[in-house]
């Protein structure tokens, strides 16, 4: 019964250094949401404008750009995956992941040959376990994005659509990351980044309105090619931003949860303690009583 008693009281212990570290870390992800929500927040507008700039020029000019433009033929994609570098954020990575397992189980059948770029050491993992290939990884920094590691991939992904199908390159980019959508629901996402495909295009205007007269200086094309780069950059930064701030909610949450399940095994184990201890009272008690009655009956003999 001693012994019971012992590991009971070991678990209660070890239950309790578990709920300071879940609480801690909780404390931690709760101050870091804030944190990336006002990075998403301070970006948008820049996004939103640079994406208004792309639309007007590939909605209102007649030019055929090597990035708007769809192929003839898709043959080879490639796949951008965002997952976090740490764990303990509950289904924050497999989710992306099953999404990702989704997306190429489609383009397969679609008859599509495919290649990884991976963002975060969980996908890194994923991969190097299943021993399947990709053509780049980026670690570190997942929680907190800096815009040098967007301008990287957007130059990769850039680069590799630019190059002809038969020197390796692909005919789209797909990204893959989770959205933030509030403190208790992140949701993966599946976005084409290439061919374009303009999110917030210039609304088409009524039958009583008139299209807007552009003139482009210099010409359309070449406003392109200024704009598209830094507009792919923008959209890779911001699913970064998305997916760092679905992060620190998701470890946020699942740390909530941890710390609640610590207390119902401190209480729990605190009671079967409580009932140990009283099961050893009792029992000496009755070892007392019974070692009291065996004397007087020995007295009562002599």
């Amino acid at each position: 019964m001693g012994a019971q008693l012992r590991v009971y009281r070991q678990k209660i212990k070890s239950a309790q250094t578990t709920k300071k570290i879940t609480r801690a870390m909780e404390l931690i992800s709760a101050s870091r949401i804030y944190k990336a929500q006002q990075r998403l927040t301070a970006a948008s507008p820049y996004s939103r404008a640079i994406t208004r700039a792309v639309s007007a020029v590939a909605t209102f000019s007649n030019i055929d750009h090597p990035l708007t433009t769809e192929p003839a033929e898709i043959r080879r994609s490639a796949v951008v995956i965002f997952t976090s570098d740490r764990g303990l954020a509950g289904a924050f990575s497999t989710n992306v992941l099953k999404e990702a397992e989704q997306l190429t189980q489609l383009l397969k059948d679609q008859g599509k040959e495919i290649v990884y770029y991976l963002v975060g050491r969980k996908s890194v993992s994923f991969f190097s376990f299943r021993k399947r290939a990709a053509i780049r990884a980026w670690t570190g920094g997942t929680d907190l994005p800096v815009f040098t590691t967007a301008e990287e991939i957007a130059k990769e992904v850039v680069g590799l659509f630019n190059t002809d199908y038969s020197a390796g390159g692909v005919d789209e980019i797909h990204l893959v990351y989770n959205k933030f959508i509030s403190m208790i629901s992140q949701e993966p996402q599946v976005v084409r980044l290439l061919p374009l495909e303009v999110v917030e295009g210039v609304e088409t205007p009524g039958d009583s309105e008139i299209f807007p007269l552009y003139e482009f200086e210099p010409d359309a094309s070449k406003v392109l090619d200024a704009l598209l780069p830094v507009y792919i950059e923008s959209r890779i930064f911001n699913a970064m931003l998305q997916s760092a701030a679905a992060e620190h909610a998701a470890r946020q949450k699942a740390m909530k949860s941890a710390t609640e399940n610590a207390d119902k095994l401190i209480k729990n184990y605190t009671r079967l303690s409580n009932s140990a201890r009283q099961s050893e009272i009792t029992q000496q008690i009755s070892e007392i009583v019974g070692g009291a009655d065996a004397l007087v009956d020995t007295s009562d003999k002599e």
